[in-house]
């Protein structure tokens, strides 16, 4: 069995992303490819297509100097199952045969076959076992690896023909073939092939893997339960193509309605007449009543007024309980047949069940309605009354209403449901998602536990971007940008047609981690080593695969190393387009492998960090457009764990130790990127336990992968591509730059276990060398939301975060330092054109493990992250220096229960905080009831005692917060910054200054546990006393902010240590301040200046001091100090010498510095007066009220909405209209808000504001007036009809409507998009976002509420030019409308006569 041709002549046809097929594949007739097999210059031939990774392959690093390796060729191009030399096999079922596929043997596979193992290869002289040979009882099986073949030019390569090989038969409709085995191995030239790039699977295929963990020996580098490929190994599955994932376009409302579903049954305690009343245009129930007309002869009269206050059209639903017909009046019962058009109503009888759903105020053909007569027996079956109706947005809901007897007690209730499936609205076309498919949706909510699965209908009615789902969703789905903020839910497909799964008990059993699951978690696996000739896979699907095992995940690729064009692979290796779920050990592991490509891959409901770089080596790969969801903890290492686990899993401590979870656990991330040189291209993840992308920094290799790179390497490696990516629903953070793993074993020294997490700081340079130019990492295009802890969190140098949003969080963003000096050199971070919302519009649901539902700032329920009381802030300062530019913050406003800021700072923070914090062009809208917010005394603050807590400041450079340019913002009871120029802000806990503030940096050794009292001379009562910061040094550092050219006074809680060192930081070129520090009276001092060179190690220019006759420092050239030993004072000036660049502490010379040792005797004492310097009076700096800052229209994020589809322009829409009850109560004027720019509307009646759907220009408003107005329903039927032109988003706003004169209900509004026309409720209120058009986009909205109700208001975010608008490709966007964010600009609803 032979393929006798290299060139493996086949014939098929092509399939496409959806099975479908074409005519792109090669004809039956030989063809011989090209093949080069070296690195350098290396491409597959014609029949290889285009490389896999496209455009979004990460930049090549230098090469490496070793050997380049030879690769073998594979079956890329033909379609595998209709080569002709290929046998056809049907080996049967027999679990005891070991199959060997080898030498000189190519099969296909026709049917379904079971075997104890498969092994592909090519054999050679090794031998070769025959398809079917047994193996015998208990053998181990073991595989040596010869070792690699190395070339330095082409080597001549056996023909396929010589390799053994399997491919499965594609019988579209035939039965699906499935393969069991305990293990299936490929190596040494064998090949296995299910479809091929160019003509994919279209058939059912599942290769399924079975087996107990503690049956049979493991494959020696491998394991069990697995599919190996080894050296010269071939894999190559290729299944259709489906889209894997999209976004919601529309929101899913639980039950999927907009107000949820309904459902009620009684049975006692419900007697008479039991009614429901709903809105027919959105189902939702608007008012409930029981009347009990069997005994109560009133009840009549008071169901008669109920109904009179219910809006004409609404949907009423009505049910007996028990008996409802002795006192039921003749003239209630001619009302309900002449209102509800009843036909059983008039002769209703004692105890008989009765239910009718009908319209109020239509007719017997608008009503169902149904009876079942009573005999006295106690049961009598439900009568049951059923009808559908629409609602404004096109979904069909069914409206049920139940009455009778079940075994002697009455039954009575209602349903509100959606009608036969649910159909959900997508982003993208999603054709090829069939019935029977199954789908996850995303928590759009602080819970991962809110993802759902549901499976797929048929849907002829469907559009291409529509599904039919058949279940009821339970929380709410977000398909909307909700406050400028892209909250839209993920959709994954989560079949394939080639499936690949672990056979599984029916519980946990043996060793297999019982204590922490209840599951069996031993599934199967797929491992890829070193020197595998080709491994690609598309359209698979992956499902319970994965071990709680070291090595043993669903996808590894195990110290492959470079495994694209660089390792000599002219098809780089990838992944794409797989799904894989409900898996025990991460999803794709890659370790010690470079330049893989992993794209449009799920990971969903998984254990342990989903998308893994294992060991720190991990470059150049690429993660594009994934999807990762639910990641939970395991227990494989440290960061996986939960806090039970981190707890119990102890054996690899050192002695007694007990963990902490907090700090040495609890990081299972959806992506763990251990090596910054990696690329993540608008990937989502969208629920993790902990972290949804953390990039983590090993200090050293680890693992298996020791010794590779030197020390602090991947901490200065610069950053790869960071683009487009989502991260919300999670716990801890949805971005966490920073922190590393230990990388030493545990010890008596450092007891933890080893790859616990530890600290790490990011700081990228050029070629990852600490002497080179600082390389900034940017983070662009980040969405942030719904994420408990923190939207992000970065701490390093520098980084850059732009164009980002973040919404919901408990902290929206967090920059923190590389370090502080004296050990980092000055770094920044900046965050700019962004956006911050505290509480948006997306309220959230009950349940999925969300721990938080209260009040919001609007009054509203909603969900919460952290706690009721936890203080959300959107962007907290904690050391810096930060910069923070062009952002526009929303919704930040406190409560009752919670202080809530734009602006604040970290909590019980001993750290320092530079001064240097600057922020400009900030946008506070509206809705920001709280600027900044410096923390006071209570829960989460704690004292707010701690020196960094005493040192929070910025600088408002523009005065874009605070309203006066050039200001410094700090805590009011910080009297280092006041001056009688300063305002104080009560509610901001704040005082705004201005000046020039600097840092000055203490050290004090001999004792090194002291408390600093610092005090400006001019305000000597009001002293700040610091702790100080001692993290392992032999010294205790302190940071205050001063402000420059002014006095100090410096005393301890003891005696003076013996050495301090002062370091003016942050200071520029003539800088001063003169400082003074309390000593015993007889202490003699050595003082001493210098330069420290922080990056040498190195100290230069040193100068003594020289004891001065006074305390007048500065009037020579000569360094000096003056020491009154009458005050007990050491006066020295302090002075910057040298130009300091950019955000640097120091100049680029060093760190100027004085050094001042004290030689104190044991038994001396210290006293110092408060202040030793003559009293003046104190001077003001600029006040801060003499210049208020102007208006600032170019503040705030140049983006109206931050969204995963970039290129997409967006326009902001709010519309409120009011009630006549509004008027009554002085509410003047509805309103039309575009952007920025209002349209004011003053007269009652109905407002149309028309706007081109491609350029966003007004085109059109007009008013109609349904006061006056004779005509005004053909008036506005007319002006739809004629004046409105296609591709028009048209917006509609009323105030305090009257009866419309001329309509009882108005169909030309379906030509809007309504899917019902509307029937307006007299002194009710009514709003519309509509589209003329030929489509009818998932944006359309429509409220039509009744007087009683709240006035219509909405507010969305519309995109223009979408691709079913069908724009020209020459539109004007010179029409385009100037909307301006601020000022906004009121225009008032003038009648203006429609253009065209």
């Amino acid at each position: 069995m032979q393929v006798e041709d290299a060139g493996l002549p086949g014939t098929c046809r092509a399939r496409g992303a959806s099975g479908s097929r074409g005519s792109s594949c090669p004809s039956r007739r030989t063809r011989r490819r090209s093949w080069s097999w070296c690195r350098r210059g290396t491409r597959l031939g014609a029949a290889n297509g285009g490389s896999a990774s496209g455009r979004y392959r990460a930049p090549p690093l230098p090469s490496a100097s070793r050997p380049r390796r030879c690769r073998r060729p594979s079956l890329a191009g033909p379609c595998p199952e209709a080569v002709p030399h290929l046998v056809p096999w049907r080996p049967g079922s027999d679990t005891r045969r070991a199959a060997v596929v080898g030498r000189g043997t190519a099969l296909r596979l026709e049917s379904s076959a079971a075997f104890h193992s498969l092994v592909i290869r090519d054999g050679g002289k090794r031998g070769r076992r025959r398809p079917g040979a047994r193996v015998p009882r208990g053998a181990a099986h073991r595989w040596g690896h010869l070792p690699a073949r190395l070339c330095a030019h082409p080597a001549p390569l056996r023909s396929p023909r010589h390799a053994g090989m399997l491919v499965f038969a594609d019988h579209p409709h035939g039965p699906p073939i499935t393969l069991r085995a305990r293990y299936i191995l490929i190596h040494d030239g064998g090949e296995l092939h299910i479809g091929s790039e160019r003509c994919p699977y279209d058939s059912r295929a599942t290769i399924s893997l079975y087996g107990r963990a503690t049956e049979g020996a493991a494959v020696e580098g491998f394991g069990q339960k697995f599919v190996g490929v080894g050296r010269g190994g071939v894999l190559e599955l290729h299944g259709r193509r489906p889209r894997s994932w999209t976004l919601l376009d529309k929101t899913l409302h639980p039950g999927g309605l907009r107000h949820g579903p309904y459902s009620s049954e009684r049975r006692w305690s419900s007697r008479g007449l039991n009614l429901r009343v709903l809105d027919g245009g959105t189902a939702r129930v608007l008012a409930a009543g029981r009347f009990d007309t069997h005994l109560r002869p009133g009840e009549g009269r008071r169901l008669r007024a109920f109904l009179a206050r219910q809006p004409p059209g609404s949907v009423v639903a009505a049910a007996v309980g028990d008996s409802a017909a002795r006192s039921l009046t003749p003239e209630t019962r001619l009302l309900l047949r002449d209102r509800l058009g009843s036909r059983f109503i008039a002769r209703l009888g004692y105890r008989q069940p009765w239910a009718l759903v009908g319209i109020l105020g239509g007719d017997q053909l608008s009503t169902a309605e149904d009876k079942r007569e009573y005999h006295g027996n106690g049961t009598t079956g439900l009568a049951i009354a059923k009808r559908d109706f629409l609602t404004y947005d096109g979904t069909r809901f069914t409206v049920t209403a139940f009455s009778g007897w079940i075994k002697g007690v009455p039954h009575n209730g209602f349903k509100v449901e959606v009608t036969k499936g649910i159909i959900i609205h997508l982003v993208d076309e999603v054709t090829s998602w069939l019935p029977g498919d199954r789908i996850v949706i995303a928590s759009t909510d602080y819970s991962m536990h809110q993802a759902e699965e549901f499976n797929l209908l048929p849907c002829p009615e469907c559009k291409s971007n529509q599904v039919k789902i058949d279940g009821n969703p339970l929380y709410l789905h977000m398909g909307e940008v909700i406050d400028g903020v892209d909250m839209r839910a993920e959709v994954g497909l989560l079949t394939r047609n080639i499936l690949i799964q672990g056979e599984m008990e029916d519980a946990c059993y043996g060793q297999n981690q019982c204590q922490f699951f209840s599951f069996d978690t031993f599934g199967g696996h797929i491992k890829i080593l070193r020197n595998f000739s080709s491994v690609h896979m598309s359209g698979v699907e992956l499902k319970n695969m994965g071990q709680q095992i070291l090595g043993s995940y669903p996808v590894h690729f195990h110290l492959a190393e470079d495994v694209d064009e660089r390792g000599g692979y002219g098809r780089p290796t990838y992944l794409d387009n797989l799904a894989i779920h409900h898996c025990f050990s991460r999803c794709v592991a890659i370790h010690g492998t470079h330049g893989l490509l992993v794209k449009d891959t799920i990971g969903y409901d998984t254990l342990g960090h989903c998308f893994f770089l294992e060991d720190g080596t991990e470059q150049r790969n690429t993660f594009y457009h994934n999807l990762g969801l639910l990641t939970r903890p395991g227990t494989i290492l440290p960061s996986d764990r939960s806090e039970l686990m981190c707890l119990a899993i102890r054996s690899h401590v050192h002695g007694n130790y007990t963990p902490v979870p907090s700090t040495d656990c609890m990081a299972v991330s959806t992506f763990w990127i251990a090596n910054p040189n990696n690329n993540l291209i608008e990937n989502a993840a969208a629920g993790a336990q902990d972290v949804g992308i953390w990039y983590i920094f090993h200090r050293v290799p680890t693992g298996q992968s020791e010794g590779r790179y030197p020390e602090g390497q991947a901490e200065h490696t610069p950053l790869g591509v960071f683009y487009n990516n989502r991260v919300h629903s999670n716990f801890k953070a949805g971005l966490f730059i920073g922190k590393g793993v230990k990388t030493t074993r545990a010890n008596a020294e450092d007891p933890r276990e080893y790859l616990t997490v530890d600290n790490a700081r990011f700081r990228p340079h050029q070629d990852a060398d600490p002497e080179k130019p600082r390389v900034p990492a940017v983070i662009d295009n980040l969405i942030a939301f719904k994420n408990n802890d923190h939207g992000a969190w970065a701490r390093g140098g520098d980084i850059i975060f732009r164009n980002s949003g973040f919404s919901d969080n408990g902290i929206g963003l967090t920059l923190a330092s590389d370090g502080t000096f004296p050990t980092d050199e000055g770094s920044s971070l900046e965050v700019t054109r962004s956006i911050f919302v505290g509480e948006s519009s997306n309220f959230g649901s009950q349940g999925g493990q969300n721990s938080y539902w209260g009040k919001g700032a609007n009054g509203e329920y909603r969900t919460l992250p952290r706690n009721k009381t936890f203080p959300i802030r959107g962007f907290q300062i904690y050391d810096g220096p930060v910069r923070m530019a062009r952002c526009t913050f929303k919704k930040f406003t406190p409560t009752v229960d919670r202080h809530s800021s734009a602006i604040g700072f970290f909590m019980k923070n001993s750290w320092q905080i530079s001064p240097q914090n600057n922020v400009s062009q900030i946008l506070m809208e509206k809705s920001v009831g709280l600027k900044v917010f410096f923390g006071r005394p209570g829960q989460w603050f704690g004292n707010n005692d701690n020196d960094g807590d005493k040192m929070s400041i910025f600088h408002d450079l523009d005065g874009s917060v605070t309203g006066y340019p050039d200001t410094f913002v700090g805590r009011a009871d910080n009297y280092l910054l006041h001056h009688p120029g300063c305002l104080t802000v009560p509610r901001w806990n704040g005082v705004m200054c201005t000046g020039k503030f600097a840092q000055l940096y203490i050290q004090a050794r001999r004792p090194k546990n002291l408390t600093l009292s610092i005090a400006r001379a001019a305000y000597p009562s009001h002293p700040v006393r610091l702790q100080g910061v001692n993290r392992g040094a032999p010294y205790q550092q302190y940071q205050p902010v001063v402000m420059l050219e002014q006095d100090y006074v410096i005393q301890w809680d003891g005696r003076a240590p013996e050495d301090v060192i002062l370091y003016p930081i942050n200071f520029n070129r003539g800088d001063w301040l003169r400082v003074a520090l309390c000593y015993p009276r007889e202490a003699v001092f050595q003082v001493v200046g210098d330069i420290y060179q922080r990056r040498a190690g190195t100290v230069h220019s040193v100068q003594h001091y020289l004891a001065a006759p006074s305390i007048a420092l500065n009037r020579t050239r000569e360094r000096l100090f003056y020491f009154d030993r009458g005050s007990g004072y050491l006066f020295v000036r302090l002075q910057a010498h040298e130009a300091r660049e950019g955000h640097s502490y120091c100049s680029q010379r060093g760190c100027e510095r004085i050094k001042i040792t004290a030689h104190m005797s044991p038994g001396d004492s210290w006293s110092c007066d408060p202040n030793p310097f003559p009293e003046r009076p104190v001077a003001a700096q600029h006040p801060v009220s003499q210049r208020p800052a102007g208006l600032c229209r170019a503040c705030g994020a140049p983006q109206v909405a931050i969204t995963s589809t970039p290129s997409v322009e967006y326009i902001r829409i709010q519309i409120q209209s009011l009630s006549r009850v509004d008027t009554q109560n002085h509410l003047t004027s509805a309103f039309i808000k575009v952007n920025g720019t209002v349209f004011l509307f003053n007269s009652s009646g109905i407002f149309f504001l028309v706007l081109d759907a491609c350029s966003g220009a007004v085109v059109s408003r007009w008013h109609f007036d349904t006061v006056a107005s004779e005509n005004a329903a053909h008036a506005i039927a007319d002006y739809v009809q004629t004046s409105i032109k296609e591709r028009s988003l048209v917006l509609v706003c009323s105030r305090s409507i009257t009866d419309v004169v001329g309509s009882s209900e108005m169909s030309v509004f379906t030509r809007l998009g309504s899917s019902k026309p509307i029937v307006f409720h007299k002194g009710g209120s009514f709003a519309m976002l509509g589209y003329k058009g030929q489509a009818k986009p998932s944006w359309i909205k429509v409220l039509n509420h009744a007087g009683y109700q709240k006035a219509a208001s909405l507010q969305h975010y519309i995109p223009l030019k979408l691709k079913e608008y069908q724009c020209p490709a020459n539109a004007d966007k010179s029409l385009r409308f100037a909307f301006s964010q601020i000022p906004s600009e009121h225009i008032p609803a003038k009648a203006v006569a429609p253009r065209g």
